[in-house]
């Protein structure tokens, strides 16, 4: 009976522990005024992200934000989502970005949002633009003499179709869907970083840039590691050069035991999101 209840209280005492110590431990053993919060791999959906964005723009305590982003980019809806939280976030707090390897197109858009925005000089990044990719299986359907047959209600219903070739008016309707895309994507650069319309068109090519390039024409503040854009953050702030800083739990997914390396596990990522089916992605192009 007594080793029973002993049992008892030790796994309580365990559960308990793993509890705190996980994802829900903000708030209840992390002490400090600067929170750093990770965005990294492909963006295919934003609810995670938004949903701590949003935690910290109701905190009392915490008094800067730090967003370590290493990503390609990813759909259009979620990256613009992802942005105007940082906007919201930004009305309250002081924001600084700390770029790590890649922080490209759509990963760039929710960069521009912060006060401050820190690369590595080797960081890529820019990749200002909009790209949309499908497969053509028509040539495939007409050897096998396999015939698709589509009711639809309206002409464009299905633009966009693997199944047969496109149409001059369907690649005209798409390309004005895409200017309207890369349209919102420019004016935001230009707005967030205050750069010229003008300046921008010639930057937003699709082009990527070395950090240290980004630097040079104005799409990035600085040089500098994770560090740098903390202590950037604790002077926008007011902050002791002493406060205390909040940084992420890693949380282990499948991908990250099967696929140790960052690398690869980005790329099943970006293999998988590109299945959830024809997609406009403000995403660098592999």
């Amino acid at each position: 009976m007594i080793v029973g209840v002993v049992f008892f209280f030790i796994i309580g005492g365990l559960t308990i522990f793993l509890f705190l110590s996980g994802s829900h431990s903000k708030g209840l053993l992390d002490f400090g005024e600067i929170e750093v919060i990770k965005i990294e791999g492909p963006i295919f959906d934003s609810l995670h992200t938004i949903k701590e964005l949003h935690r910290l723009q109701k905190s009392n305590s915490i008094k800067a934000v730090v967003l370590r982003i290493d990503s390609p980019g990813g759909a259009v809806a979620p990256s613009q989502e992802i942005y105007e939280e940082v906007k919201k976030l930004k009305a309250v707090k002081k924001v600084v970005v700390s770029m790590g390897t890649m922080a490209a197109s759509g990963g760039y858009y929710i960069a521009c949002a912060a006060d401050k925005i820190l690369a590595q000089p080797g960081t890529i990044t820019g990749s200002i633009g909009v790209i949309m990719e499908s497969f053509g299986f028509q040539n495939w359907l007409e050897k096998s003499q396999l015939e698709n047959r589509v009711l639809k209600s309206g002409m464009l219903k299905d633009v966009g179709s693997p199944f047969r070739s496109m149409t001059p008016e369907e690649q005209a309707y798409l390309q004005s869907v895409i200017d309207n895309m890369y349209g919102q994507f420019t004016e935001a650069v230009s707005q967030s970083r205050n750069i010229s319309p003008e300046k921008i068109k010639i930057l937003s090519d699709g082009r990527v840039f070395t950090g240290e390039q980004a630097y040079e024409t104005g799409l990035v503040d600085g040089l500098g590691t994770i560090y740098d854009a903390i202590n950037e953050a604790k002077k926008l702030a007011g902050l002791a050069a002493d406060a205390g800083v909040i940084w992420p739990h890693e949380e282990k997914g499948v991908l990250d035991f099967l696929f140790p390396t960052s690398s690869v596990k980005s790329k099943i990522e970006n293999f998988l999101g590109n299945f959830k089916g024809f997609q406009l992605l403000y995403m660098i192009s592999y």
